[in-house]
């Protein structure tokens, strides 16, 4: 039995330059179709957040409108989170993680991560095991936020040298939120010494280097799901 920890944004805003807080939290797709993903490929999911809180789903991206106006695709996906609401709705916490207890850690996005995650010490420490115990480490979109948190005794950033995506500077820019963003995944990935790889906007690209498999955006979903599923042998 294949041991998943879901590792998802307790935020449930996003904190902008002028100190506004924009709502948010993780992207629908973004858990959605890797938990189905992952469970009909027999995978035993957990779901934690930082301090055991109940995950919020950004309402936007349960609507057509942030479904590139995919009616049945929202419904599809707040059909299917609706299923699993007891699950989410009772998430373990974090900072009591045992990463010897999980096979591979999958980091769903949504703007929340860059508030929670990405300062996180527990979900530096959690990520960097997983690295350092070569078991599958999936993040996308915004998620890889979250390997800002990741710092070796000597300061160093465990992830330096790892060709990876994320949500690019282009695609935020046509969100219209990089003139409002405090900082921005892309560049600060880079800024650490990612070898980092970008697609056109939009499309479905997984970048995957050793353990690291990363996603840049929410139309990627299904594409590093599989990716990690078949990478796992199932």
């Amino acid at each position: 039995m294949t041991e998943a920890l879901f590792v998802v944004t307790g935020a449930d805003h996003w904190t902008l330059t002028d100190g506004t807080k924009h709502p948010t939290g993780y992207w629908a797709e973004e858990l959605a179709e890797p938990h189905r993903i992952f469970r009909e490929a027999g995978f035993t999911i957990t779901v934690v957040t930082p301090g055991g809180v109940a995950p919020t789903v950004d309402g936007t991206s349960r609507s057509a409108a942030g479904n590139g106006g995919d009616e049945q695709r929202a419904h599809r996906l707040g059909e299917y989170l609706d299923g699993i609401k007891a699950e989410l709705d009772h998430p373990a916490r974090l900072e009591e993680v045992n990463p010897e207890d999980y096979d591979l850690v999958f980091v769903p996005g949504g703007h929340g991560p860059m508030e929670d995650l990405a300062v996180s010490p527990a979900t530096g420490r959690l990520l960097t095991s997983t690295l350092d115990a070569g078991k599958i480490l999936g993040v996308l979109c915004h998620a890889p936020a979250a390997l800002l948190a990741a710092e070796r005794p000597d300061g160093s950033w465990p992830f330096a040298g790892y060709r990876m995506t994320s949500f690019t500077n282009a695609e935020e820019a046509a969100n219209g939120f990089a003139a409002k963003a405090p900082w921005l995944v892309e560049d600060r990935l880079r800024a650490l010494g990612a070898d980092f790889v970008a697609a056109a906007p939009w499309s479905s690209h997984v970048v995957v280097d050793r353990n690291l498999y990363t996603g840049q955006n929410p139309f990627s979903s299904v594409e590093l799901a599989n990716t990690i599923v078949t990478a796992t042998g199932r």
